[in-house]
């Protein structure tokens, strides 16, 4: 004899499984065509070859470099005339008198401004540390984004892993719920005990659904930083790997003598202490006056008819000797050291605080927990087992699988702290010194 309310609950609850699993496999369908898989290094690549902030700062390096240039050009020379135009009643007066004498009277005199006191070689020192200043600002910019690259990029990583163990934990939870909407509709089990493990379905998704929200907003920083289309989904290839040892590491004092050569932010610190000295350099020269020479030529305007002489031009440095200008830079100089100074603070600090927190991920990264996981995710197939089989009850079965869920969220979470903690350390360092 056919049961109809048996049939009647299986239907009610096959519709809406079949619709999950095939709104899942379309959404899969789907977005497979706009889904770009790349690696980290792929990633870094397209990064560093289309990303426009980078792009904007790459032209300010060429223009910088355009301004050395610049400044070992010379002066233009100024050509000065005076020509009559009219006089005695005549436009133009010129050509020659009865006497043979011209007649009409013109002015020409070529000056050229000549810098003293090294000027010209001290503002194409300062030209050519501006255009370091430039270049290590890119580098910094790059250091900074690329930083943010990985951090989105193994945070998806996590992500999508924790994503997996939801959709795992779903797809095995319906099948339970299957097996329970027949032995409900016969009365062989409780509605509580079906209620409880349709409540924690439900929860799962809502934990799925904040799960979305948390991967779209790093998406967002993602196809940023790669310019990629919106309807693009970005997804690692690359794994959180967990394969980093202490003896691999090297001591914070090697890590602080490494970022003074490689931190792009540290250097201009230092690069901006030489800018000021040399500015310091150029204010002083500018209390030597510069000197203007000017041959000339003058017609009927002087003693000779044909006058030729030189003018010689500088003003007289008595009151303006550029004292204030002289002060401004020398006080720049101290700022800028005190400057450097608490870069180095800053630099010795936060290599030092980012090595301990590697420190102390490395550690709690130990075999004994690698192992645990490895147990413990076999462990969890038999209690699903059990549970399906009624070796254990309905409580003993919540218990471990939400602890379960918490265990597994955690080692993904240790796995991208690990990550990150290399990542950290290698921003401050300024090089990949830790792979």
């Amino acid at each position: 004899m056919i049961q109809f309310p048996r049939v009647k609950g299986l239907v009610k609850f096959l519709i809406p499984v079949t619709l999950f699993y095939a709104t899942n496999l379309l959404s899969q369908t789907t977005s497979h065509s706009d889904t770009l898989v790349l690696t980290i290094q792929q990633a870094e690549k397209r990064f560093i070859d289309s990303n426009y902030l980078l792009l904007a700062a790459n032209y300010n390096v060429d223009a910088q470099k355009a301004l050395i240039q610049q400044a070992k050009l010379w002066d233009n020379p100024v050509l000065n005339t005076d020509q009559v135009i009219a006089a005695n009643g005549k436009f133009f007066p010129y050509g020659k008198n009865p006497d043979g004498s011209y007649s009409g009277q013109y002015y020409i005199q070529v000056q050229q401004l000549i810098k003293t006191a090294g000027k010209r070689g001290k503002l194409i020192n300062l030209a050519t540390t501006n255009a370091k200043l430039s270049e290590l600002q890119l580098q910094d910019v790059i250091r900074n984004l690329r930083y943010q690259l990985h951090t989105d990029y193994y945070n998806i990583s996590q992500q999508l892993g924790t994503k997996a163990i939801y959709q795992d934990q779903m797809q095995q939870l319906n099948k339970l719920l299957a097996g329970m909407q027949a032995q409900l509709s016969v009365g062989n089990i409780a509605q509580k005990d079906y209620l409880r493990i349709q409540a924690l379905l439900v929860s799962l998704e809502q934990d799925m659904t904040d799960l979305d929200k948390s991967i779209a907003d790093n998406q967002a920083d993602l196809r940023t930083l790669l310019q990629v289309k919106e309807n693009v989904f970005v997804k690692p290839a690359d794994k959180l790997d967990a394969n980093l040892s202490v003896s691999n590491l090297v001591n914070s004092d090697q890590l602080v003598e490494t970022g003074k050569q490689h931190n792009p932010y540290y250097q201009l610190q230092q690069t901006q202490i030489l800018y000021q000295q040399q500015n310091l350099a150029y204010q002083k020269s500018l209390r030597s006056p510069d000197i203007t020479l000017g041959p000339n030529f003058d017609r009927n305007s002087n003693f000779a008819p044909n006058y030729v002489g030189l003018g010689i031009s500088l003003p007289l440095t008595i009151i303006n000797k550029n004292q204030g200008n002289i002060k401004s830079a020398e006080f720049s100089i101290k700022q800028q050291q005190s400057l450097a100074n608490n870069a180095e603070t800053e630099l010795r600090n936060n290599i030092g605080t980012a090595y301990q927190k590697l420190l102390l991920t490395v550690k709690q990264n130990s075999a004994t927990q690698k192992d645990f996981y490895t147990k413990y995710e076999a462990m969890y197939r038999n209690i699903l087992s059990s549970y399906q089989q009624k070796q254990i009850n309905l409580l003993e079965f919540l218990d471990f699988f939400n602890d379960y869920t918490s265990s597994q969220q955690r080692l993904l979470q240790q796995q991208l702290n690990l990550q990150l903690s290399k990542d950290e350390v290698n921003y401050y360092a300024g090089m990949d010194i830790l792979k």
